[in-house]
């Protein structure tokens, strides 16, 4: 029972909620109210995937009929407090009347869905070491004879390569799993701590 409170709350931190995606979605309509006979947005522009819906207000029935357009509108009959939605799919310039009373004409100009060209992902790396050429042992030749000969030689020289500098920052992926990983261990130590009723 506990490991299961605990997984829902993991579940309720980790997925975004389901009101704000519904939120997100609302937010993408369009609502037009047919009072007075007329159609309140007469003229309205929206985009490719976006939906508009009709809701009759007046106590005469009334629907949507397109007279010209890419696509073709046509709605039921709507009785008062009645709505219906259409998503547009197809840019381009919708006209459209009553059927019961065509002197109600509106249009809705689509425009084709919103691009946003996305920046290329950032890719840093490191610098590259900077290594010298590689250097040959060097040796000391012999001096010249002297009345006691001796030969001098150094060691090689090593060459070093330097690691590359850490970048310093953390995978922000690890950061979150080790504070979704702290949040569950917490919330289990407290569920565990409280006493078991009977």
């Amino acid at each position: 029972m506990r490991a299961l409170l605990a997984a829902a709350f993991l579940l309720f931190l980790v997925l975004p909620p389901v009101q704000a995606q519904a939120a997100a979605a609302a937010a993408q309509g369009h609502q037009i109210p047919i009072a007075q006979y007329a159609y309140q947005h007469a003229d309205i522009t929206v985009r490719v995937g976006e939906t508009v819906t009709w809701t009759n207000q007046d106590q005469a029935p009334h629907d949507v009929v397109t007279t010209s357009g890419p696509a073709v509108l046509k709605s039921p009959m709507l009785s008062q407090g009645q709505s219906w939605s259409f998503t547009f799919t197809v840019p381009g310039t919708y006209d459209y009347y009553c059927s019961v009373h065509p002197d109600m004409r509106a249009r809705i100009t689509v425009l084709p869905e919103e691009t946003t060209a996305a920046a290329p992902p950032v890719v840093q790396q490191p610098p590259a070491a900077e290594v010298p050429p590689a250097a040959a042992p060097q040796e000391t030749a012999a001096p010249a004879p002297a009345p006691a000969t001796t030969t001098t030689t150094t060691a090689p020289t090593q060459v070093v390569a330097a690691a590359p500098p850490s970048s310093g920052g953390l995978d922000p992926m690890l950061l979150l799993a080790g504070l979704v990983a702290a949040v569950t261990t917490f919330c289990l130590l407290l569920i565990g701590s409280r006493p078991e009723r009977t």
